[in-house]
């Protein structure tokens, strides 16, 4: 059941094109990602669904209600921003409060949803606590509470984890997948990384230049690409013209194959006519934790594989031939 609704929605700034007649769709209870480059109009397009900007043209409609001409305050829409913006001053509880208190609500209601939303973001021990006693990550989940006590019908994300490093990061991604599914509050998440936008979406919205070039789950966009600018923007597939990959595995295709590293695999094939066996001379090793990342080369053609590493797994090194395999069906072609 679609909850959010977008129509045509378009935006200038001057001669530049901001939002292009951009039309998505939102079910209920999904966690939407809106996944592209910098100045792509995703954050534009998401603080036009809080009314923060108007849009030149086109509709909003939330649960069935027009909002794209409400005030921001009228459309019961909470939004997580990169930056805490917490006042200093103020407790935890008492920051969670500022809001609830401006809807004049008894203190018994306050202090209720404030316990039950502190225990949702696991920070009970830190309600008495002030922000600089806390990590970025805990204030960023005390930002998310802020938004989450309000009892939103929709929560805007506008790069929440940015500002926060890797291991935080990763930690407080599996928070953010936890909370949503345990609210089943609908939500649109910004960001310029894929590995968020693949481990946080229902489905990703991947933008360009104002549009949206493919909206689907995470997996289809991954290795099914509608288009070049997806492909080469999601993961790090090889993308071969059709004279390539025609030279690389000596049979004639007329169009672009999109080959992940993985898809490869080291050794001869073991069986099966649609399998094809290139000869390969490794131009580059780096071993990365579990993953080994080759370069190889084939009648000219560089190309990228991947495979498992093992404590006591020899790899493949510079300079070394050998052979990989290949099935056309693991290809993705435009």
């Amino acid at each position: 059941m679609t909850y959010l609704d977008l129509s045509a929605i378009g935006m200038r700034y001057g001669d530049n094109v901001i939002l292009d007649g951009i039309d998505l769709s939102v079910a209920q209870g999904e966690m939407h990602v809106l996944l592209g480059p910098s100045g792509c109009g995703k954050t534009t397009l998401l603080r036009s669904i809080a009314g923060l900007v108007q849009p030149d043209k086109g509709a909003i409609h939330l649960a069935g209600l027009a909002i794209e001409k409400l005030h921001p305050k009228d459309r019961g829409i909470g939004m997580v921003f990169q930056h805490y913006a917490l006042f200093p001053n103020m407790t935890v509880r008492q920051n969670l409060a500022f809001g609830l208190e401006q809807r004049r609500l008894a203190r018994t209601v306050i202090s209720d949803k404030i316990d039950a939303v502190l225990d949702i973001v696991s920070l009970q021990d830190k309600a008495d606590s002030r922000p600089r006693q806390l990590s970025g990550g805990q204030k960023q989940r005390v930002a998310l509470a802020r938004a989450l006590v309000l009892e939103p019908s929709l929560l805007l994300l506008d790069e929440p984890l940015s500002a926060l490093d890797a291991q935080i990061r990763k930690r407080l991604r599996d928070e953010l997948k936890r909370i949503q599914r345990r609210t089943g509050l609908t939500s649109i998440l910004v960001t310029h990384d894929q590995d968020e936008a693949l481990s946080l979406g229902d489905r990703i919205s991947v933008m360009n230049k104002g549009r949206i070039a493919q909206t689907a789950s995470g997996p289809e966009i991954f290795y099914r690409p509608d288009d070049l600018f997806v492909a080469k923007f999601i993961g790090n597939a090889n993308i071969l013209s059709a004279a390539e990959f025609s030279r690389l595995i000596g049979r004639d295709f007329d169009q672009t194959a999109v080959i992940h590293p993985h898809m490869f695999k080291i050794g001869r094939a073991s069986g099966g006519s649609s399998l094809f066996d290139v000869a390969v001379t490794v131009v580059e090793t780096v071993v990365a934790g579990n993953i080994v990342r080759y370069v190889m080369q084939s009648n000219g053609i560089i190309f990228n594989v991947e495979a498992q590493t093992a404590m006591n797994r020899a790899h493949l090194a510079v300079g070394e031939e050998a052979t990989v395999t290949i099935d056309p069906s693991d290809a993705h072609f435009l």
